[in-house]
């Protein structure tokens, strides 16, 4: 069983940036595609982008141009650049892998935008 754990959260003004990573225990990692997803408080949880085995990245239509999903496979770890932060990207982060039926997820770390 592997496990994903979120690091970089904060609080950060708006208009400013920050970075997060996830560190990845799985054996596949190299395999596999990663996702970014957020959840706010009181509303669902969303996709905000994913990077392919081959780095191909897909974000969602309101952090593109803003954010950037980049992986380094020699250190297991997936990255989210959040630049030009508003408040609505106040959230919760999780990043995300599935294998077959295995879906993983890590414990989520916190953003939060705010002057």
């Amino acid at each position: 069983q592997g496990q994903l754990v979120e690091s970089g959260g904060g609080l950060v003004q708006p208009g400013g940036s920050l970075r997060l990573s996830c560190a990845a225990s799985i054996s596949f990692f190299s395999l596999s595609t990663m996702a970014w997803y957020r959840q706010a408080p009181g509303k669902q949880r969303e996709l905000v982008g994913v990077i392919t085995n081959g780095g191909t990245t897909n974000y969602d239509d309101t952090v593109k141009g803003r954010f950037t999903i980049s992986r380094d496979n020699a250190k297991k770890t997936v990255y989210l650049q959040m630049n030009s932060l508003k408040p609505e990207d106040t959230a919760v982060y999780y990043c995300n892998t599935a294998r077959g039926r295995d879906i993983y997820w890590g414990q989520g770390t916190q953003v939060t935008v705010s002057s």
